[in-house]
């Protein structure tokens, strides 16, 4: 890509950079120490966005999001200090969550460094790389001319391998600086590498399938592409396999399969964690097999399973790390799946029975409950399903609202050619609204968010990003005047010390009105259907604000046997 041959300061190289990696949209909250950069996107802004944020928190989010849509780094700008520890939310879900991104921090002029100047903070020990860290790499660009190779490395780091977030700090000064003639090249789109199947070892797989009774693979994890989920449905077809979604990657496999045997994360339904326990091998296809995901290392005791288990994941550090697997494979996704779907499978399998049992069990699991109040959010997420594209985009933050969409909405996802599920696997509050936004600002698709009132409330000022740049989502806030997870766990553990937990809250739709959206309040399931028509009929966002009773939610005991409810859970 060429550029203009006039003087330009490092700030503005910085951006061309970003302009030759692919970089259509960087989320940031702008601060005076890289106005340079601005100045940047100023002089680059036909070619780049600079999406203006309310708080650091949803610009990450943003980023981050726009990292799972894409494949590629999601890219976020703050200053330093307050800036960079609000962001850190936001480079910790990328972490937990394997996406890519990469995080540019404003930072103290070199000559006030070390001196506790003005919102100085350490970044390489605040963010620190390790395998308990926040960021694959923390570095900082002292020589300007240098500016290509740390973007081209940070770009490279944050996609090879398993997927994170890299953070690159930018001294002030360095970014006035006025660039040589010639000004040093910036270097060529990055493209992660493919990690292939070892063939000795995919031979070793396919005899450890054959001698199974009850397989079960287990789907998820970062790196996903379409081809990768197309390659995967081949995989299972061709060996008749039943496939779970690890948790919050619903979309990896598609819900409506036959073959499908559910999401095996919170709130696993009852049987399909029966399965689980009782198969004799699992296929982990791209998941770290987190705490969530195997149950509190339970399902999938570590670090060594009683199943019989093979690991595919397309980090080697990742591999034998928390469970010794009895097959370890080092394979990106794309190259795993392509590698799975040619293993010749035999005519007849052996568990063509139970996998026809596991996708039973998880249409019974489907199977609505009525509960107390006058709201039937299985009903609710039902209309969602009936109304929604088959490519919209769903996003939630964390809490037990959020196990609604996951229990019963079914995700067509990646293998028909769309990324349709954003959420944080390391339960960050606050996600789900930025996130929506940023997907309607990436894709242009419909954008469905699901959020509590407590969840809202940390993020909800993104509404006016959404606005000033035309971002269409729909929001249902479900209002329950609560911190409804803990208010669950203390339900359960100290029923009679209910503290810290309630809330008091704002008139959710006016906030909305006032940002720009439209904003309306419902009490019954009657009343839903015809919003959300209006919703997907208007041209600007929409809260849906649904009022749960408070006499119903606060009888001790009522909560828990909802949230029990919506999560499958047996109480």
């Amino acid at each position: 890509m060429s550029f203009s041959s006039d003087p330009i300061i490092a700030g503005h190289l910085l951006v061309q950079c970003l302009v030759e990696q692919g970089v259509t949209h960087a989320f940031g909250v702008p601060g005076e120490s890289y106005l340079a950069v601005l100045d940047g996107f100023h002089r680059y802004r036909d070619q780049i966005h600079f999406i203006i944020n309310r708080q650091e928190g949803g610009a990450a989010f943003m980023a981050e999001a726009h990292g799972k849509l894409t494949g590629r780094p999601g890219v976020c700008f703050v200053t330093r200090g307050p800036g960079a520890t609000n962001a850190s939310i936001g480079v910790h879900t990328a972490f937990q969550d394997s996406t890519p991104m990469v995080l540019f921090v404003g930072d103290v002029a070199s000559d006030t460094r070390d001196r506790e100047a003005f919102q100085e903070v350490d970044y390489l020990s605040f963010f620190g790389p390790s395998t308990k860290g926040m960021a694959k790499r923390v570095e900082r660009i002292d020589d300007a001319r240098r500016i290509p190779e740390y973007v081209a490395r940070a770009f490279a780091t944050a996609m090879n391998g398993r997927p994170g977030p890299v953070v690159l700090v930018l001294p002030e000064d360095m970014l006035t600086q006025l660039m040589p003639d010639p000004v040093p090249p910036v270097m060529p789109r990055v493209a992660a590498v493919e990690a292939w199947s070892d063939p000795g070892s995919l031979r070793t797989l396919r005899q450890m399938l054959l001698q199974a009774q009850r397989p079960l693979v287990i789907a998820g994890g970062g790196g996903w592409t379409v081809q990768a989920a197309q390659a995967l449905q081949r995989f299972a077809e061709n060996w008749k396999l039943p496939v779970g979604n690890a948790f919050r990657f619903q979309d990896t496999f598609d819900n409506h399969h036959p073959q499908y045997a559910g999401d095996v994360g919170i709130g696993i339904n009852p049987l399909l964690a029966a399965r689980v326990r009782e198969a004799d091998l699992i296929l982990a296809i791209g998941p770290r097999l987190g705490e969530m995901t195997s149950g509190g290392y339970t399902l999938i005791e570590a670090p060594r399973p009683k199943q019989k288990l093979v690991h595919l994941h397309a980090s080697a550090e990742e591999l034998n790390r928390v469970y010794q697997a009895d097959l370890a494979i080092n394979a990106s996704m794309n190259a795993a799946a392509r590698s799975l779907e040619v293993l010749s499978a035999p005519p007849t399998l052996a568990w063509e029975a139970w996998t026809q049992a596991c996708h039973a069990d998880y249409l019974a699991n489907l199977v609505p409950q009525k509960l107390p109040g006058d709201i039937d959010m299985p009903a609710i997420v039902a209309s969602l399903q009936q109304h929604l594209p088959e490519d919209a985009v769903l996003t939630n933050g964390a809490g037990n609202f959020a196990s609604w969409v996951h229990r019963y909405y079914r995700h067509h996802g990646l293998a028909k050619g769309f990324k349709t599920q954003l959420a944080p696997t390391n339960g960050a509050m606050g996600y789900g609204v930025p996130a929506g936004i940023a997907a309607a600002i990436t894709t242009g698709r419909l954008v469905f968010t699901i959020a509590g009132d407590g969840d809202f409330l940390m993020n909800g000022q993104e509404l006016a990003t959404a606005v000033q740049y035309g971002a269409k989502t729909i929001i249902v806030l479900l209002n329950n005047s609560m911190y409804g997870t803990i208010r669950m766990h203390q339900e359960r553990e100290y029923p009679e010390h209910i503290s810290g937990s309630g809330l008091s809250n704002p008139d959710f739709a006016a906030l909305a009105r006032a940002y720009g959206y439209a904003g309306v309040r419902i009490g019954r399931t009657a009343e839903f259907e015809p919003e959300l028509l209006a919703a997907l009929a208007r041209s600007q966002g929409t809260l849906i604000e649904i009022m749960l009773d408070p006499e119903v939610i606060s009888t001790r005991g009522t909560l828990s046997a909802i949230t029990q409810a919506a999560l499958g859970r047996k109480k």
